[in-house]
């Protein structure tokens, strides 16, 4: 977005054509924060596209996905799913970060890839825990973010008092 100011308004003192300067640089980053916002809502969903696509494809179980938009400045998105064994976890998590990588968004960063009991990969705008079955009952991630998420939008002393 560019602005121009007319001629002849008056602008024409070196004082006004600064000032008409540093509106037009002024509106220039706000119209670019307002796309930058815009871009970064369309990775969300973009990476949780790809991600989804990948655990269904690989045939993970218990897929979940957490809408943490406006509730965490870490993410926008969890997305929880289970593998049948250590070998799946690990297939998972590798053909994840695969997606991720030839998909342009390579800067995907993995946790515990050695023991593959329960992978965490941090993509940024969405963050991707992948679990054996026995390693999610006993954490119980979804009931930790879903309480989370429910005490945060109630007011104050009922979270206490219910708890």
């Amino acid at each position: 977005m560019s602005w121009r100011v007319r001629e002849g308004c008056g602008n024409d003192s070196p004082s006004g054509s600064r000032r008409t300067r540093a509106l037009t640089e002024h509106a220039e980053r706000l119209a670019t924060a307002v796309a930058d916002h815009a871009e970064a809502t369309l990775a969300a969903e973009d990476l949780s596209k790809i991600v989804l696509a990948s655990l269904d494809d690989d045939k993970a179980e218990d897929v979940v996905v957490i809408d943490l938009t406006n509730k965490s400045s870490v993410t926008d998105a969890m997305i929880i799913a289970s593998g049948r064994s250590q070998r799946h976890v690990g297939a998972l998590a590798d053909h994840v970060l695969r997606r991720l990588k030839e998909a342009g968004w390579g800067r995907a960063r993995a946790e515990g890839l050695a023991a593959c009991d329960w992978v965490l990969i941090d993509a940024g705008d969405v963050i991707v825990h992948l679990f054996r079955p026995e390693v999610r009952a006993f954490y119980n991630l979804e009931k930790m973010w879903s309480e989370a998420a429910v005490a945060a939008r109630a007011p104050a002393g009922t979270a206490a008092a219910s708890g």
